[in-house]
């Protein structure tokens, strides 16, 4: 059966042949009984030759049906990806072939997925997972075997399998064929069912470095002023998912040096760093990021590092820490650089106060990268940019995201981050303590670029897409 151009596979047919034989005999599982197996295969490359090499290879009779070349390829780049990455690949053991959840986990990890989403509708259920920050269908479940993988997940979570109603959150601590992993799971009931998500954790930060971020290299001098500074607070905001962690972490390693004393509070813990005291939040027994802040400044700190300022509370405490000397490392939920201070106004914070605490605020999001491997020139139209953007050159021509085995048929491999950095010298602090707002012209004179700007000089050099920066540009002044 083909549907959107792929042809449909169970996970069970998907298990029958590893990744590296789908490639090599270009083949897809199409149906199995108890005497062959039948594939799907190449019109235009598959040698009937081939058959017995595949049967000695698997052990079974083989039948093969031949189709367009072209539903094999866009089949192959969607279900049997290859690996990614410099990691080392971790093969699923013979013993493991048939536990789903652990395959599923492995595959995501070996993938680069952050997060596994297995959800059920009225007539399917589905496995999706979060590849570059954009969700990709990876498998299809039968419903009569979705309710076994929800319980297999629940009780791995220790969570209550005949709470059926009601949200739940566990963790599953997964350390299975050389993969270890900290996953964080969420259970919410939906009309058809119950969906979880799976967020993937315990990434060691040993591999982060700062330079390999984005930063061009006036906004890495900036920031590495702000976080030389003995004292106040440094801000990176963005929305989920936009690196502000990776980005936070980064700053933490090269601060780390046994003559600071180092705290940390989040939700999750994603990353580990030897030499930092982490601490988890639990909301549940009172442990949110006022209280661990208020009992951080009796722990001797030299840096504090917030997972996020979500409240006036959580705010205050972390001015407080910054007027007695501690420089505190943060995150909040704003549009831009300057959009922060005006963000923690509101959350009560004196404009005064914050005039004398705030160090630099920092805006970042991460844009997708095309696939060098596919990606086309092609004639760009007059209107295709916002109306509001007044580009600073007219282009010609840009680079449209295309398909391939190696990008798993997005057209995008990796991301990039990209910055607004404001570091707040005597005259944008003046402009906190008068609480101004139209700050843009202050900005121009000392030579920051906005998101927007940044955004589309990757355009530019065709390192993305439009459809990437297009909200971006959309957002300048």
């Amino acid at each position: 059966m083909v549907e959107d151009g792929l042809l449909e596979l169970s996970p069970e047919l998907q298990s029958l042949i590893t990744p590296e034989q789908a490639w090599y005999y270009r083949i897809i599982p199409c149906t199995q009984t108890s005497s062959e197996i039948i594939f799907y295969t190449d019109s235009g490359f598959f040698r009937d030759e081939l058959l017995e090499e595949i049967e000695l290879v698997l052990g079974k009779s083989v039948r093969v049906k031949k189709i367009e070349s072209h539903l094999i390829q866009r089949t192959l780049s969607r279900f049997y990806r290859k690996a990614q990455g410099h990691g080392k690949i971790i093969q699923v053991q013979s013993g493991q072939a048939d536990d789903f959840l652990s395959k599923l986990i492995i595959e995501a990890r070996q993938l680069g997925s952050s997060d596994i989403h297995i959800e059920i509708y009225d007539e399917k259920a589905r496995v999706r997972i979060r590849i570059d920050g954009m969700l990709v269908e990876r498998y299809k479940v039968s419903r009569l075997d979705y309710p076994a993988l929800i319980n297999k997940i629940k009780i791995r979570a220790q969570l209550d399998i005949a709470e059926k109603r009601l949200p739940q959150d566990g963790r599953i601590r997964f350390n299975e064929s050389g993969l270890k992993v900290d996953i964080r799971v969420s259970v919410l009931p939906t009309l058809h069912g119950e969906k979880i998500v799976l967020r993937l954790l315990g990434n060691d930060a040993a591999n982060i470095e700062i330079g390999n971020l984005g930063f061009n290299e006036t906004e890495l001098k900036r920031y590495l002023e702000g976080i030389k500074r003995p004292n106040g607070i440094l801000l990176i905001s963005g929305p989920t998912g936009s690196g502000k962690t990776t980005t936070l972490y980064a700053t933490l390693k090269i601060l780390n040096e046994e003559k600071r004393n180092i705290v940390t509070v989040e939700d999750p813990i994603e990353y580990t760093l030897e030499g930092i005291n982490q601490v988890q939040l639990k909301e549940s027994i009172g442990l949110g990021f006022a209280s661990a802040l208020r009992t951080f400044l009796r722990q001797d700190p030299d840096i504090i590092m917030l997972g996020e300022i979500r409240d006036g509370e959580t705010a205050q405490m972390a001015i407080r820490a910054a007027l007695t000397g501690h420089l505190v490392l943060s995150t909040i939920h704003t549009n831009s650089a300057w959009g922060t201070v005006s963000r923690l106004i509101d959350m009560g914070v004196p404009p005064f106060l914050l005039s004398q605490t705030l160090n630099t605020s920092v805006a970042q999001r991460l844009l997708r990268l095309l696939c060098p491997h596919c990606k086309q020139e092609a004639p760009l139209a007059e209107n295709a940019l916002p109306p509001a953007f007044q580009p600073p050159q007219k282009l010609e021509t840009h680079f449209i995201p295309v398909g391939c085995e190696q990008c798993f048929d997005t057209g995008y491999k990796g991301r990039k981050a990209i910055y607004e950095i404001i570091p707040v010298d005597f005259s944008v602090s003046e402009m906190i303590r008068r609480n101004e707002n139209h700050i843009q012209p202050l900005l121009q004179t000392k030579g920051i670029q906005t998101l927007g700007e940044n955004a589309f000089q990757l355009f530019k050099s065709g390192e993305t897409s439009l459809e990437e920066v297009y909200p971006l540009l959309m957002n300048t002044q």
